[in-house]
């Protein structure tokens, strides 16, 4: 994390969490790359924004 923007995800932990609730690794390599940049593209969108 920048100061004033988000760059990833912590990527270790997000294959743990998978792991952990039983999410196979495939879908977890599939899916966690697609899901990351949606996700830090609308969080560095909504922390532009004056009310955000």
């Amino acid at each position: 994390m920048l100061p004033c923007a988000v760059i990833g995800w912590d990527m270790s932990a997000a294959l743990a969490l998978g792991d952990a609730l039983g999410v196979p690794p495939l879908a977890m390599a599939e899916l966690l790359p697609v899901i990351e940049a949606v996700m830090v593209a609308k969080i560095n969108e909504q922390m532009e924004r004056p009310d955000g």
